[in-house]
């Protein structure tokens, strides 16, 4: 499948994901997990669903792009859907300065390069 009918043409994301930004899945509360298991995985695309997979365990926009083998602008798309939703949690990379951490980014690309 193109990547752009992924999206629906869309390229643009309400949410601040660059690559090192990490994102989880969201537990459902105990009255909406059947929900959750029962219909919205009924509706929603695969690749969707694997991402919130993937989230069970915190990750990184590029490690979630790299681990499943889309476009980092898709995952992007995607992910930012995922935080409208309410299915996933975007964390900040918690630096002012809108630079991110070297630290932070050797362990990104650290990551990567185990995969």
């Amino acid at each position: 499948m193109r990547p752009y009918s992924l999206t629906g043409g869309r390229t643009r994301f309400g949410h601040v994901l660059l690559v090192e930004t990490f994102v989880a899945a969201l537990e459902a509360p105990e009255e909406r997990r059947e929900l959750i298991s029962g219909g919205w995985g009924d509706r929603v695309m695969p690749e969707m669903r694997a991402i919130v997979e993937l989230c069970r365990r915190m990750r990184s926009v590029a490690e979630i792009s790299a681990l499943l083998k889309m476009p980092l602008g898709v995952v992007r798309v995607l992910l930012s859907d995922l935080a409208d939703q309410g299915k996933i949690r975007v964390y900040g990379t918690g630096h002012g300065s809108g630079r991110p951490d070297r630290a932070l980014l050797e362990r990104v690309l650290s990551g990567l390069h185990r995969l």
